[in-house]
């Protein structure tokens, strides 16, 4: 008698990780993830207690997979403080619509504040603040704050298709807000 295929947690995340990228959060369903996985609902709820533990895990394995996607994101100058932070975020919302819209324009964020999903583990929002701060800034957390409001505003204009801008423009304009902030 062959042996039963055993259907893991980490292929069923890995599927309700591709549902959300590619169609979006709300449709990660039970259904529609077994027949990703290829298999009944059976196994899902083996491996997961309800869809809310597995939407929590694809929440998780978002927040990880825009870490690797910032920390790769090619870097600008680093004479601009949050250049780098807004050209990746932005171009986050213009590669990864589904995604971004889970993680940061859905309320609750997944438990998790704005401001933790963007800093992240490394110190994202730290570093590119201290680098304010080393270049005369007066009021580095201020300056964030504005700074951030447009960088956010632009990326979510991306999503609705509001915003068009190629990268050289989008870098640009961040320096000029940054230029008109700063003080």
């Amino acid at each position: 008698m062959p042996r039963k295929e055993v259907i893991t947690k980490n292929e069923i995340l890995r599927c309700a990780f591709e549902l959300a990228r590619e169609e979006g959060i709300a449709e990660v369903t039970a259904r529609k993830l077994a027949n990703k996985v290829g298999c009944s609902t059976q196994p899902i709820f083996r491996a997961y207690h309800n869809m809310d533990e597995v939407l929590g895990d694809v929440m998780d394995h978002s927040i990880r997979f825009f870490e690797r996607f910032y920390a790769e994101y090619p870097r600008e100058t680093a004479e601009v403080p949050f250049l780098n932070l807004g050209m990746a975020y932005i171009g986050f919302a213009k590669e990864e619509k589904n995604l971004f819209h889970m993680m940061f324009l859905r309320e609750g964020h997944g438990g998790r504040s704005l401001y933790e999903l963007i800093n992240g583990v490394s110190g994202n929002v730290m570093r590119e603040i201290q680098l304010a701060k080393s270049l005369g800034c007066p009021d580095p957390e201020g300056l964030f704050m504005k700074m951030w409001i447009f960088i956010h505003g632009a990326a979510s204009m991306t999503i609705t298709g509001d915003y068009d801008l190629n990268r050289d423009d989008t870098r640009k304009m961040i320096q000029e807000v940054y230029a008109s902030f700063k003080s």
